[in-house]
């Protein structure tokens, strides 16, 4: 059987038989894999606690008839151990795998994907910023690399340049008076340009930003995210927006 190495980030695991798992991963060359983990539930494995959501490893596969098979799995980046230590990280960083796993298909390279996953892992385990923040930063560049870029400035529709107040999910953003159809709404403009500043990776922007404004901003993203998924993503309901978490660092954010 031919043999490939490849990197990738654990986006989730399903048990198989008495003793595997199934391991879902994004890799840098062959976009979403599924492999078989031979004997990771066993207490003895060599390389179980390697291959759980959130690690970032190097893998030797094989190539098999229904599925490949790991045979080697080293840590790249321990992201997994690290963020499990804390509730607002992890669940964060849940959100994150689920949305990275919706937005990409088995065997088709997504680079841009991979690199956006594992700035958003990093920097959510470097406690760079607040963890919603990282989080709704993800999503929104996420879906502009998947082709659903929202327009936060200028209209969506007419392309007439903004400040806008109106926003419309179904047309992709911000909308202009002569635009704005039935059923738009009104956000803040300090959220708009939350949003602004999130999917240029405006980070003194971002962590500037008061509390209401974030509130505002994540349920703009959620509504957008599920209207272009045709249904939400289940860990978003886990994330606690009820309080600001300041960061402890000032380096490790999604990349530009």
């Amino acid at each position: 059987m031919p043999l490939y190495r490849d990197q990738g980030v654990v986006l989730r695991t399903q048990k198989l038989g008495e003793a595997d798992r199934i391991i879902t991963l994004l890799t840098r060359e062959r976009g979403k894999v599924r492999v078989a983990a031979k004997g990771v539930r066993r207490t003895k494995s060599r390389f179980g606690a390697r291959l759980e959501p959130a690690m970032h490893v190097d893998l030797q596969c094989y190539e098999g008839r229904s599925l490949d098979s790991v045979t080697q799995a080293e840590t790249l980046a321990p992201w997994g151990d690290q963020l499990a230590r804390r509730y607002e990280s992890w669940t964060s960083a849940c959100a994150v795998l689920e949305t990275a796993d919706r937005l990409t298909e088995e065997r088709e390279t997504a680079v841009q994907q991979y690199h956006l996953l594992c700035g958003a892992l990093r920097s959510l385990a470097a406690q760079a910023h607040d963890p919603a923040l990282v989080l709704d930063a993800y999503l929104v560049r996420a879906l502009a690399v998947a082709g659903w870029a929202a327009s936060f400035h200028d209209c969506a529709r007419c392309g007439q340049p903004g400040p806008h107040r109106g926003f419309h999910v179904p047309s992709g953003g911000v909308v202009c008076p002569a635009c704005r159809p039935p059923g738009s709404s009104a956000p803040a403009p300090e959220t708009l340009a939350l949003l602004a500043a999130l999917l240029a990776g405006d980070w003194d922007v971002a962590d500037a930003s008061e509390q209401r404004h974030r509130r505002e901003g994540a349920g703009i993203v959620a509504a957008y995210l599920q209207w272009h998924l045709e249904r939400g993503v289940r860990s978003l309901r886990l994330v606690d927006r009820s309080t600001v978490v300041r960061p402890t660092v000032q380096t490790g954010g999604l990349p530009a």
